[in-house]
């Protein structure tokens, strides 16, 4: 992999990266910072987690390019990713995967913090080994358990500004860990008969279009559920209760129309809703916390 190459490819070691991935990795982990105790927030170390947590980030997402590699080929929706068209090589892309993965975890640890960065690697090692390695191929709730990983950038975040695992991070960590399976089995409806094709067993193969329906159904409603949570606990305020019961109210409405319809373009809209919730119910905690402390300033 020389610098030349690198350049001429840009785009396709953008791709080995899942830039959309990470941008909402690093939104939930910068949600999760500026949710601190406004004493902790420093914006140096601030923008040192999110090169760090960006750069493990992408060399998760090369990793799991790597292993996928063969399945990808065969695959309509990942037949042009990078590797199996051959523009980037086995070799550069592993050489790029850990180019990245030591640049994050050293920025995390010697700028930000040592905790921060054992975090972000046990969560690197989640995703890229156990759960590409092993869960996605093991089980059809390869994706709860797997959720794990991924579940995990607000608590970076929160880490990095405080130097210590706060409770309340751990909410946010719960609102992505039950919002992943009904996000990611819609997509797998989509995709069934593509995951049959090379052997993984999504929920979708293993046990039906309409047991996985009901599925994110449940996980929809439990979503709502837990999403009060931030609210009941004293983390958050109107605000935010508000914003998370709209949006749980309309995430809840495509659940059902996906339970009750046929339309087969109601999984990948549900898909994409998904993750305008997501990024909605942080917005609202966001709002929450920042827009009392700018009307105080105005007013005072």
């Amino acid at each position: 992999m020389t610098v030349p190459h690198v350049l001429r490819h840009w785009r396709d070691y953008l791709e080995l990266c899942k830039p959309g991935v990470v941008a909402l990795m690093v939104f939930t982990a910068v949600v999760g910072m500026l949710l601190v105790d406004p004493q902790y927030i420093h914006w140096q170390p601030m923008l040192l987690a999110c090169i760090g947590i960006a750069l493990s980030a992408g060399s998760a997402a090369a990793i799991n390019h790597l292993v996928d590699r063969q399945v990808d080929a065969q695959m309509a929706r990942t037949r042009a990713r990078p590797l199996p068209t051959g523009n980037i090589r086995t070799v550069e892309a592993v050489a790029f995967a850990i180019i990245l993965g030591v640049a994050g975890l050293a920025v995390l640890f010697f700028w930000v913090n040592p905790l921060t960065a054992l975090l972000t690697f046990l969560s690197l090692i989640g995703y890229a080994f156990i759960y590409t390695l092993y869960l996605k191929r093991a089980t059809p709730q390869n994706i709860v358990i797997g959720g794990a990983a991924g579940a995990a950038p607000p608590v970076l975040g929160w880490t990095a500004m405080e130097g210590a695992i706060n409770e309340y991070s751990l909410l946010l960590f719960l609102i992505i860990f039950v919002w992943t399976p009904p996000h990611f089995w819609a997509l797998a409806i989509h995709r069934r008969e593509e995951y049959a094709k090379v052997d993984i067993p999504m929920l979708p193969v293993t046990h039906g279009d309409r047991f996985t329906r009901l599925q994110i159904l449940l996980y929809t409603v439990l979503l709502f559920l837990v999403t009060l949570l931030p609210y009941l606990t004293g983390m958050s305020g109107l605000i935010y209760l508000a914003g998370a019961m709209l949006f749980g109210a309309l995430y809840i409405y495509y659940a059902i129309q996906l339970k009750v319809s046929d339309d087969p373009a109601l999984p990948m809209q549900a898909f994409r809703f998904s993750i305008t919730y997501l990024m909605g119910i942080f917005a609202a905690l966001l709002l929450d916390r920042y827009l009392p402390l700018a009307y105080n300033a105005l007013v005072g």
